[in-house]
Formats: C-alpha cells, sequence, structure tokens
C-alpha cells in the first residue's frame, strides 16, 4: 500500500472521480473507479467517498491508487556489463533503454529479471521481494555505474550509506543553451508534479534537493555539457533543476527539451560512484566513459 495526501486543486467542487482521473492522467478510470470501491481513496478523517461524490478546493483526500503488480519475475538471459564483483557487492554499468525493476507496463527486460538468471541462488531475497539486490535506481534512459548487493547484510549497509548521503555520485549530462559562469549550485526543493503526477518539479513545500555543476565543454551557445554531483536523491532531481534553470537536458521532452535529430535518448549518463565497501569499509570509486551512443550524440553537435 502506498498512501498519500491530495490536496484538491482550485476549480472544484467536481465529482471525486473526475478529479483524480484529471490529477492522475497515466491511472486509468477504472482503476481509480476500482480504488474509490475499495475504500482506498476517503477523507483524511477516515469517512469513505463514493465516485460521484463531489469534493471542493481544499479538500485533503488520502488515496492509494497504486495497480496490483502483474508482472512475473521470471530470470531472463540479459548481458550485463560488470565492472567489478566479489562475494557481497557488483558493480555494473547500466545501458540506456534498460528499466532497473519491474512494473506495470516494463516488460520482462528489467536488470532485475537479468540479476535473476545471472545469479539465481545469490541475490533472492536480498532488499524488496521484487527488487532483490536493488540498492538504488537509475531512471531507464540514463545509463552508468550502479551498485548491486549480493547479500542481505551488504544491502542494509549500501541502503543506509545512500540514505545517509554518504555516497558520491557525478553524472555528466547535457543541456541546452550555455551558462555566463563555469560552475554553479542548485538548491531548489523538489516534489510531485501538481497536475502532472508521472513528472516532479520544483516546490516550495517539496524535500530538500542540491546539485552541484561545472562546465567541461561548450557547443556553441547551442548546448553545454557539464559534470553534475547530487548531494540529495530525489527522482528525476538532475531533470528537474536544469528544467527548472531553463536548460533541460538535452533529449528529454518530459522536461521541456525540443526535439533534435541528434537525441535518442535522454542525455544524461552516470559517470561515477563512490561508496564504502560493507565489509572492509574502505571507500571503492569506480566510472563509466559514455556510451558509443552519447559519444555519438555529442560528435554530431560539435
Amino acid at each position: 500500500m502506498v498512501e498519500e495526501i491530495f490536496k484538491c486543486p482550485e476549480g472544484t467542487p467536481k465529482r471525486v472521480d473526475k478529479i483524480l482521473a484529471q490529477a492522475f492522467p497515466e491511472k486509468s478510470r477504472a482503476l481509480i473507479q476500482k480504488a474509490i470501491e475499495q475504500k482506498k481513496v476517503r477523507r483524511v478523517d477516515g469517512s469513505s467517498l463514493e465516485s460521484k461524490t463531489k469534493i471542493y478546493s481544499g479538500d485533503e483526500l488520502i488515496i492509494d491508487l497504486e495497480r496490483q503488480e502483474t508482472y512475473s519475475l521470471m530470470p531472463k538471459n540479459i548481458p550485463l556489463n560488470i565492472l567489478y564483483e566479489d562475494d557481497e557487492i557488483l558493480v555494473i554499468n547500466k545501458a540506456s533503454g534498460m528499466v532497473v525493476h519491474p512494473g506495470d507496463g516494463t516488460g520482462d527486460d528489467t536488470l532485475v529479471h537479468s540479476l535473476l538468471y545471472h545469479y539465481p541462488k545469490g541475490l533472492c531475497p536480498v532488499g524488496a521481494p521484487k527488487r532483490p539486490g536493488i540498492v538504488h535506481r537509475l531512471d531507464k534512459e540514463t545509463s552508468g555505474v550502479m551498485v548491486v548487493a549480493k547479500l542481505e547484510s551488504a544491502h542494509h549497509f549500501l541502503v543506509e550509506q545512500f540514505a545517509q548521503r554518504k555516497t558520491d555520485k557525478e553524472y555528466h549530462a547535457l543541456v541546452q543553451g550555455f551558462f555566463s559562469t563555469i560552475k554553479g549550485k542548485i538548491d531548489q526543493p523538489i516534489g510531485r508534479h501538481p497536475k502532472n503526477r508521472v513528472k516532479m518539479a520544483v516546490l516550495e513545500h517539496g524535500k530538500p534537493a542540491l546539485t552541484e555543476w561545472e562546465t567541461i565543454n561548450q557547443f556553441d551557445q547551442r548546448f553545454t555539457l557539464l559534470r553534475v554531483k547530487i548531494h540529495t536523491g530525489r527522482t528525476h532531481q538532475i531533470r528537474v533543476h536544469f528544467s527548472y534553470l531553463g536548460h533541460p537536458l538535452a533529449g528529454d521532452s518530459t522536461y521541456g527539451a525540443q526535439k533534435h535529430a541528434s537525441f535518442n535518448r535522454v542525455m544524461l549518463h552516470a559517470y561515477s560512484l563512490s561508496f564504502m565497501h560493507p565489509s572492509s569499509h574502505e571507500k571503492l570509486t569506480f566510472y563509466a566513459e559514455p556510451p558509443s551512443d552519447f559519444q555519438s550524440s555529442l560528435n554530431d553537435i560539435n
């Protein structure tokens, strides 16, 4: 169950099912209707609602619109680019286009499906049942360095490091436009977009998010290649922060990038990851150069 507080927007009163359909366009009307019938949509005082119940601007509801999971976790032989491996951890260079863990509509080409094939006895049930071994995630189109836990103790240790912000993460990002300075900092809170629930946005009452950047290269005034470090791990953090500045990532139409023939993916790559090893407590740093499709796009605009 994933419950959240939903504050009704201005423009109500309207039927609760219609308000939720507008606020969550990625959810089907059948799913919303079922959630209402199952009392997964209710007022904060606990009282239930019907689909036809009218709600008003400022009303607060407790909602749970998560779908019933219908995917399987059958192992699948998908190649892994392994950077490092021992008895406790696995460090990989994730390819762009690979989803990290399964969900509705993701299919069976995820990193988890691949891990289950290559490590049939070495991962389950590490981590969440549907995410064995997964410590953190990268967006589907983001390539680069990820660490996976092979033991329960390693999983707990690594998850705590990420939660306590004791890891170092560096990305390479190509953004639209150019900057008048060679480096900067973005300290803006991020939360769920109030109108499009698939997206995130800079919001006054969002969670703290800090991003630092410096220029690697400029391509006239059209694009800038940046070295980016994030000190928090909010969903879509880099994409949201640079869109907020008016410099969306190249290829990222979700956050306002203009279409360009040179980009068939979001131009974001996890270049390096540093963390402490679960048992030796030695600080480890792993690097992965941007893949060929990323470099090819840079060559096209050079």
